[in-house]
């Protein structure tokens, strides 16, 4: 377990309540002092990893909220987040999207066509 270096990547997940997605941020450490780290998004972060049972099994608390943490990007994580933002548009494309009634009854023909081929 190492402390943070100048050039690292980052990430964080959150996440509002089980039925929501969950939502990656990614930055990275710009700056360093005595006992922080501080990310180009402007987070500092405490330059002591600990055990974290959140998202990785590492993890680096912000300062002042504890519970909290950012951990080291991984080819995972990265695809993970692409996984998940790809879900985000999906749903996002359908909430704002308002079709026609023609574009109701392809839809409706292609989940037909796609049920009867199951």
């Amino acid at each position: 377990m190492e402390e943070l270096k100048i050039g690292d990547k980052l990430y964080n997940t959150k996440q509002e309540g089980f039925n929501d997605f969950v939502r990656y941020s990614f930055s990275e450490v710009v700056k360093l002092t005595k006992t922080l780290a501080v990310l180009r998004n402007g987070v500092k972060l405490i330059n002591r990893p600990k055990i974290s049972y959140i998202t990785e099994s590492i993890g680096y608390s912000v300062n002042r909220q504890k519970g909290v943490h950012w951990h080291l990007v991984s080819i995972e994580a990265i695809r993970s987040a692409q996984i998940e933002n790809e879900k985000i548009a999906a749903h996002d494309w359908f909430e704002n999207k308002e079709f026609s009634l023609k574009e109701k009854q392809w839809i409706y023909k292609q989940f037909k066509k796609f049920s009867e081929a199951q």
